[in-house]
């Protein structure tokens, strides 16, 4: 509740994931590898404006800890403010350049010895503020 618009960086799972977050806010989401891209119905990156800021959401960006090629190449070609992006299921918040690098975690079922969560971004007074929010693990 209170938020203006919902980011899915894939991994969606079941359709009706979306449509539970939809009864909350807009919901913009791009397929992750589990939901098998093509498949899925969802575009596997996509760009948009939002609190007058350049967001990408993608899925891939990192890989064994780093930054992939073509996730390097995507933040140079698109010169974006943040990426909201997924795949690791590891919250982080860093910087590339000028580029807000956000992942907020996996709210779904527990993995890899992660805690669940989700993210939240903050866009106010020409500032951006990325958040971490640790969920119980009681509620999968």
């Amino acid at each position: 509740k209170g938020v203006d618009h919902i980011l899915h960086a894939g991994d969606i799972g079941d359709r009706s994931v979306l449509a539970q977050l939809e009864r909350l806010a807009p919901v913009t989401a791009v397929s992750g590898n589990v939901d098998g891209y093509e498949e899925s119905g969802y575009p596997p990156e996509t760009v948009l404006e939002l609190g007058g800021r350049r967001i990408a959401l993608r899925h891939i960006l990192y890989e064994g800890g780093k930054l992939t090629k073509e996730g390097r190449a995507f933040l140079d070609r698109e010169r974006l403010d943040v990426c909201i992006f997924g795949h690791t299921h590891q919250p982080k918040a860093e910087w590339y350049g000028a580029t807000l690098l956000f992942n907020p975690g996996s709210a779904g079922p527990k993995r890899f010895k992660l805690p669940r969560g989700l993210g939240s971004l903050t866009i106010a007074n020409g500032m951006m503020t990325p958040t971490h929010i640790v969920l119980s693990d009681q509620s999968e």
